[in-house]
């Protein structure tokens, strides 16, 4: 590491600034975690970016031990695994048995934090300006779609911030069945219903009168 720093000044500085950043986007889902703990459930949250974030660390790692002097990435990613893997540990243990995708389809990013987006975003932008600076492709490259995965993130963020979800209108099958309501008036020297209209007893009582 004593010889990157002496030979590629920049390069160690955006490695090290990278390192922090990448830091920062391993601690992004705390509060969404937090919020599981609190509630016991993931709700809406989703368990595949914290799988393919958790695969791509692997996959680093297994890139460093290749590389000479990669000791900045074997750090970061290290700490990225086991992260990661708790935050897996923690959506299976909250997880229930389904789980909709609720981002595009309600119009709401309660699911989505802001600061994931955003620290993806950027640690993109520093990773590829260090593999850049080492002229090593396979670093660089694979954070140019990270940079545009991020930016997509964010403007959907941006659109939906502010959309208030639609409530769902009652369907057909969910109104209440119309019922046709008989009154029936009750005879009580008879016990019994009648279903004579209340001015038929007036005519016979008419009729008795008048016999």
């Amino acid at each position: 590491m004593g010889v990157l720093s002496l030979h590629h000044p920049w390069a160690f500085s955006f490695g090290i600034l990278g390192n922090i950043i990448s830091f920062m986007v391993y601690l992004a889902p705390v509060p969404t975690f937090y919020r599981i703990y609190e509630r016991k459930s993931t709700e809406g949250f989703q368990s595949v970016p914290y799988v393919v974030a958790l695969f791509s660390a692997m996959l680093w790692i297994y890139y460093a031990f290749l590389k000479a002097n990669a000791y900045l990435l074997i750090t970061i990613n290290s700490i990225g695994c086991l992260i990661e893997t708790v935050y897996i540990v923690m959506y299976l243990i909250y997880a229930p048995k389904s789980a909709k995708r609720l981002v595009i389809r309600t119009k709401s990013v309660e699911f989505m934090p802001l600061s994931l987006s955003f620290f993806l975003t950027l640690a993109a932008v520093v990773w590829f300006a260090y593999g850049l600076l080492i002229k090593d492709k396979f670093v660089a490259l694979p954070n140019v779609l990270g940079f545009l995965f991020g930016m997509i993130q964010m403007v959907l963020y941006i659109t939906y911030k502010d959309v208030k979800p639609v409530a769902k209108p009652i369907t057909q099958e969910h109104k209440l069945p119309e019922h046709i309501v008989a009154i029936v008036k009750v005879d009580a020297t008879r016990g019994r219903g009648s279903s004579k209209p209340p001015h038929a007893d007036k005519e016979e009582k008419g009729n008795k009168i008048r016999g």
